[in-house]
């Protein structure tokens, strides 16, 4: 059984890549993806944020994203952090 929280990143396209991300976020786990998931912590109680498995996870499916995609990423990764804030892209 797979408890992880991180959703598998399976669409190996700039679309999955949103997928990702937006998955990310509708579970509150969205994250910089300069950020190794292993160093982010719980604000308030200074806990890690992710398990070790889930960290290990993240950090995978981000190098595999950053190796077929280089700066896209941040491409990808924008529009659904500025969504998560609150602010409306122009289209």
């Amino acid at each position: 059984m797979n408890n992880s929280r991180i959703p598998d990143y399976s669409d190996h396209s700039f679309g999955g890549m949103l997928l990702w991300f937006a998955s990310m976020s509708e579970v509150d786990l969205l994250f910089h993806p300069d950020d190794p998931a292993d160093q982010i912590f719980d604000i308030t109680s200074g806990e890690p944020t992710f398990s070790f498995a889930e960290s290990q996870k993240a950090n995978e499916i981000l190098a595999t994203m950053f190796s077929q995609f280089g700066d896209k990423v941040y491409e990808a990764a924008y529009p659904i952090f500025m969504n998560r804030m609150g602010i409306q892209l122009d289209a």
